[in-house]
């Protein structure tokens, strides 16, 4: 309690933030039902695309590393491997979804998302909902889902015109344009973007080794999007996507100048949604996803051995979604069943390494799921969700996962309360399954799922003063999560077992000040505990403190940004650290804590131009959030913004 108290002062004082300039008014991902953000028992963090443009958000990563309990590392700049820790959490136990669809990776030996490779010009908004969240999607949501909602049609306008360019340090170059339109029926929406730069060196500078080599990056996507509305309640649509990217990689303790990877993703879906007697909406999706991943490194003074990594990974998914509002029943109001079934197919056609130890997977699996919900609204003061769903698979254990949660409104004391817990698991990926090292690794078909139980309670309250009733806004939130059957080698490093335990808990605390109306101060302070209960030592790459700061100062025209991110001191496992002389620690080791500034301003020209100017790492810190890479070095990027 001491140490809480200590913090939570200490949070006050510091008058920071991340988070959107406005509350939106509903949210989709945390209970596929939209609801005021303010009614869901669960812990969400919504980004919005005024934040992106506003905040100078190029990348996946740079609009996550704010986000409260989420811990984003990447080893070096834009397309570098990135992974993100939700709550202690492992990266391949967060599931992301684009616009409802998953969209990890079936080849990567987790089944981990890389949020190193996604630009954001296509994103109108990113839901991040934090705690278990299999009852409603399955597979992967143990710490989390972060929902990337892409860019729609306006209302009202046949067409319109959108786009940005900018230029900047190291040879920076980005832009995007689109055009999208309305009429009674139809809508359309499509747009391409591209960033271009020569990056900056990822390998730490302390190695004696290290050249100074810049890791550069080249990155494309195109987006379209049609709809068509046969009546008022009807609705049939579908998006494609299309992203592939270039960049070229680091070998840590020793720079490599031709080592380079391409990142090629394909998605498609097409929905049609209709309701029935006013009360009943009913709908159909069909997605495609297909990624791949060549990894090339050509002998040279470096190295003589050569690289040819290829991934492939395909997923198929089939949905029928089901939303009913109930009428009132006495004390009960707002109540929502929903049901529905999912079935999917995933599959990957994978080689790396050389002979005789190359590693191959070449296998594909289906599931199929049954989901329902409820969620209602209990004397005005009290909403509820339940949710409960049953994955069926052919290749492993299959997994009943739960999740409850309750928010108590106190309008007497401007404060609301949460409470909720729930169950949640990850199933084994196709190389965990059926993957091959040589003669001596095989996967382990038998596999269960890693799964976990997880509850959470916190509250958030709002101070009066200045003449406001919501001058200031406080939230604390405690969670606690168990891990079970955790995957991992055997002894003899022959195949993978469930063999280990591990348990994560912490708090979220957040602060909102709004002492002028043209000045709004947030920030967020979390605080994780984590433990592999097999050695007592804590799990890596979840550090004990990150804090998020940052101010939005808008008068008249202009809009200011400045934010402020910390990582404390972060575990790192065995045989992951180096010495300045490259050799490997075989014992637990901390990254040093490392604190990174930025600052956007925007100034709006017309109506229909912004200009906006974006500093990025302007202490230019040396912070290596993975052992051995840094963060990107300070950079500078101007441009402006129109829409017509």
């Amino acid at each position: 309690m001491r140490r809480l108290l200590f913090l939570t002062t200490a949070l006050f004082a510091a008058t920071a933030a991340h988070a959107q300039q406005t509350v939106p008014e509903t949210v989709v991902t945390a209970t596929r039902v939209p609801t005021p953000i303010e009614r869901i028992p669960a812990a969400v963090t919504v980004i919005t695309r005024q934040d992106i443009e506003e905040r100078g958000y190029r990348t996946l990563p740079e609009a996550l590393q704010s986000v409260p309990g989420l811990r984003l590392v990447q080893g070096g700049g834009v397309g570098q491997q990135a992974s993100a820790f939700v709550r202690g959490a492992a990266s391949r136990q967060v599931l992301v979804l684009l616009d409802g669809v998953p969209v990890n990776d079936p080849s990567e030996p987790n089944g981990a998302f890389n949020f190193g490779n996604d630009l954001l010009g296509d994103i109108e908004r990113i839901e991040v909902v934090r705690g278990p969240a299999s009852s409603l999607y399955g597979s992967g949501a143990i710490g989390g889902v972060i929902n990337l909602i892409t860019r729609r049609a306006p209302e009202g306008r046949t067409a319109q015109a959108f786009g940005e360019a900018g230029l900047g340090t190291q040879r920076t170059a980005q832009g995007n344009i689109g055009i999208a339109g309305t009429t009674e029926r139809w809508n359309y929406l499509g747009m391409a973007q591209g960033l271009s730069t020569r990056g900056s060196d990822a390998t730490a500078p302390r190695f004696w080794s290290n050249t100074g080599e810049r890791e550069s990056f080249t990155g494309a996507a195109y987006t379209a999007r049609f709809g068509f509305r046969p009546d008022a309640g009807s609705n049939v649509e579908a998006l494609l996507r299309w992203r592939e990217n270039q960049a070229g990689l680091d070998n840590i303790p020793r720079d490599d100048p031709n080592n380079e990877q391409t990142d090629r993703r394909i998605y498609g879906q097409i929905r049609a949604e209709t309701t029935l007697f006013g009360v009943w909406t009913t709908g159909l999706r069909a997605a495609y996803t297909e990624d791949k991943r060549r990894n090339v490194n050509l002998p040279d003074a470096a190295s003589r051995t050569t690289i040819d990594d290829l991934f492939r990974g395909r997923r198929e998914s089939y949905e029928w979604g089901n939303r009913v509002a109930l009428p009132d029943l006495g004390a009960l109001r707002f109540v929502n069943l929903t049901f529905g079934i999912a079935h999917e197919r995933e599959s990957s056609d994978s080689r790396s390494g050389n002979l005789p130890f190359q590693t191959r997977t070449d296998a594909s699996a289906d599931s199929t799921a049954f989901n329902l919900g409820l969620q209602a609204r209990i004397l005005d003061r009290l909403d509820v969700t339940a949710g409960l769903r049953r994955d069926e698979a052919e290749d492993y254990e299959g997994f009943t996962s739960w999740r409850l949660g309750g928010v108590l409104a106190l309008p007497e004391l401007s404060s609301r309360v949460i409470l909720s817990a729930g169950t949640a698991f990850r199933a084994p990926s196709l190389f965990q399954r059926f993957g091959t090292i040589g003669t001596s690794f095989r996967g382990n078909p038998e596999l269960r799922p890693e799964d976990s139980f997880s509850w959470e309670a916190g509250f958030e309250t709002d101070v009066a003063g200045f003449g406001r009733t919501d001058f200031a806004t406080f939230g604390a939130t405690y969670f606690d999560t168990r891990f079970r059957n955790l995957i991992n080698f055997n002894a003899a490093f022959s195949t993978l077992e469930n063999v280990d335990r591990a348990t994560a808990r912490g708090a979220e605390l957040s602060l909102i000040l709004r002492p002028a109306p043209w000045l709004d101060l947030r920030g967020a302070w979390t605080v994780t505990e984590t433990e592999d209960e097999a050695t007592g030592m804590p799990l890596p790459r979840r550090p004990r403190n990150v804090v998020s700061a940052s101010a939005r100062i808008a008068m008249d025209r202009l809009v200011v940004v400045p934010e402020l991110l910390f990582t404390g001191p972060s575990p790192e496992g065995p045989f992951a650290s180096y010495r300045d002389n490259g050799t490997s620690i075989p014992v637990m080791a901390y990254n040093k804590s490392g604190t990174v500034v930025n600052l956007t301003a925007s100034y709006r020209v017309t109506e229909q131009v912004t200009a906006f100017a974006e500093g990025r790492n302007l202490g230019n810190s040396r912070f290596e959030p993975a052992n051995g890479f840094v963060v990107p070095g300070r950079s500078a990027l101007a441009g402006v913004r129109f829409v017509f």
